[in-house]
């Protein structure tokens, strides 16, 4: 395993990073929240994504996309989240088109992917049905009725759902809730008879949905993966979310860490600048050995999923668990090291924090992963 970047890889970041500072700054997301817009995110910004090729990073060259890999979607999610963007990157390009790419039959395949690599659709996962992240409590039923099935149930928490044109539905075809076996994943139309969307404001200024599925009706072939066994897919998909939502965190606390270490050089107390006191040091510094870490453990998740390495689950609890924390941490240093002024609205650093609070609980938090690390672990 390589901590370091290849050629390739390395003008990748440059011009991820670069397209974000000049694209994407932080007011974006401000105008967005405070205009209550439509969409969520910035159209036109989403176009030049698709137009840098990003959209298109996993999907294999069959289908349109350029597989670089996961390795170098996880320099894009990082560099996305310096800025904080908000687009259908992890709920499509990340979560869906993994999903299609791993358990997607040749006809959804043709269907779905050139269409996300060309920016024409946006698809969206649909697993929780509680508060809190559990993928097994699966209690959407699909009953089968001819040859189609019968869809009824409740999804929280769909990244993009208000604005998705397909849904991935996790719903159990057999057996008792909780249980792994009896879980399908199927394809469905998001404007299908029978779905009533409602949009979530969330505190980061995402774009979040509960959808309600009442008897939609969807053919045989909208099933993704093997009917009863789709949780193996279905875990494996979420890790590929755990890791790449630990990349993009990785690049939130980074941006904070940078902020907090220029303010320490330039606010003054006492006519020295208070970079200069030994307790905000030991701060920064601890900080900085926590990121040090963070870095290690999300690389190391990317290259296993690139090498489809039996420790995925394992690396993707610990990267989530991790980042999750320090993230959190790093934030709420971010906002008391700039004093008052970071408690205001006017002051970007506030909204780090509300990403972290909000990224910690997406696909599992740190309690959820560390139990399930200890699992991975035979603890």
């Amino acid at each position: 395993m390589s901590l370091i970047l290849n050629e390739d890889q390395r003008m990748l970041k440059e011009s991820a990073l670069s397209f974000c500072r000049e694209n994407v700054p932080l007011s974006v997301l401000r105008r967005l929240r405070d205009s209550g817009d439509e969409l969520g995110f910035d159209a036109d910004i989403w176009r030049q994504i698709v137009d840098l090729g990003w959209t298109g990073m996993t999907v294999p060259e069959a289908y349109g996309g350029f597989d670089f890999g996961f390795g170098g979607l996880g320099i894009v999610l990082e560099a996305s989240g310096r800025s904080l963007l908000n687009s259908p990157l992890i709920s499509t390009v990340l979560l869906s088109v993994t999903a299609i790419n791993l358990g997607g039959s040749e006809q959804q395949k043709q269907a779905h992917l050139p269409a996300v690599v060309a920016g024409e659709s946006v698809l969206a996962m649909a697993v929780d049905e509680k508060p809190h992240h559990d993928p097994v409590d699966v209690r959407t039923m699909a009953t089968v009725d001819g040859d189609s099935y019968l869809l009824s149930g409740r999804k929280v928490m769909v990244l993009d759902g208000h604005i998705a044109d397909w849904l991935i539905v996790s719903a159990r075809t057999s057996g008792n809730v909780s249980e792994e076996n009896g879980i399908s994943l199927f394809v469905v139309d998001a404007r299908a008879d029978g779905i009533s969307v409602e949009r979530t404001h969330m505190v980061d200024g995402r774009n979040s949905a509960t959808v309600i599925l009442e008897n939609v009706r969807v053919g045989a072939e909208s099933l993704l993966g093997d009917r009863d066994h789709g949780y193996v897919l279905l875990e494996r998909v979420l890790d590929t979310g755990r890791i790449g939502l630990a990349a993009e965190m990785l690049g939130s606390m980074q941006e904070v860490f940078e902020r907090i270490i220029e303010y320490l050089r330039q606010r003054e107390q006492f006519g020295v600048p208070i970079g200069a006191f030994q307790a905000l040091q030991h701060r920064a510094a601890e900080m900085y050995c926590e990121i040090e870490l963070c870095k290690s453990a999300v690389v190391a998740a990317l290259n296993a999923l690139d090498s489809e390495s039996t420790e995925v689950p394992m690396l993707a609890s610990l990267a989530k668990a991790k980042c999750s924390e320090v993230f959190c941490t790093v934030s709420n240093e971010g906002v008391q090291m700039h004093g008052g002024i970071g408690m205001t609205d006017e002051f970007d650093i506030g909204f780090f924090l509300k990403r972290a609070r909000v990224a910690q609980h997406l696909l599992g938090d740190q309690v959820y992963h560390r139990d399930r690390y200890a699992s991975c672990k035979n603890f």
